[in-house]
């Protein structure tokens, strides 16, 4: 194999997953709970609503505070049915973490909510969540999830914004500048796989 063919297939590997262009009236749909909802600020602080202004696209708020995975799964298909969103933001599991609720358990529920979202014929952005320790950082199962179902994938905003104390509200939820950086890091992930 010739070196630049080699070189070419080793950046294509290292490309983030592409999602389709966004319609002039795609529907974006944040799938969550208290992260989503925006706990800590307002609702136009929220980061729906901030993404929402940075991308000129509806953007629709489905977080609901304190909901475990399996509860977020039960929900989806009708938040499905009543959206029809080209995309779906993901940001699930925190509270699985805060309630030490099996692992395997919560990925297989992301996965199953992942599944729906690609046969309602929606294209989906994962979001990786901090499990609470030492060192905020997102189980490796995010990070699997997004390379087994090819999904554009946001790994450490999240944990980045969570541990800095400028940018939170308390200990789990960002501020209005946390939600400001989260929308921000979206809006430039969803440009970047949509060229």
């Amino acid at each position: 194999m010739s070196p630049l063919l080699l070189l070419l297939l080793v950046a294509a590997c290292d490309r983030q997953p592409q999602l389709r262009p966004l319609a002039a009236d795609a529907v974006i749909l944040a799938f969550g709970d208290s992260l989503t909802h925006g706990n800590g600020a307002t609702e136009e602080q929220s980061y729906p609503a901030v993404l929402q202004r940075l991308l000129g696209r509806r953007v629709i708020n489905a977080g609901v505070p304190g909901e475990i995975s399996a509860e977020g799964l039960r929900r989806l298909p009708r938040v499905l049915e009543e959206t029809q969103p080209q995309l779906i933001i993901l940001i699930h599991g925190g509270n699985d973490f805060l309630r030490r609720l099996d692992r395997e358990r919560t990925r297989q529920n992301l996965q199953a909510m992942i599944d729906l979202c690609r046969q309602a014929g929606s294209d989906v952005v994962l979001v990786g969540v901090p499990q609470p320790g030492l060192f905020l950082s997102p189980p490796a199962f995010y990070e699997e999830l997004a390379e087994t179902n090819r999904l554009p994938y946001l790994e450490e905003t999240l944990s980045d914004i969570l541990a800095d104390r400028d940018l939170k509200s308390d200990t789990i939820h960002p501020n209005a500048a946390g939600y400001r950086k989260l929308a921000a890091a979206l809006a430039e992930l969803i440009r970047d796989t949509t060229d």
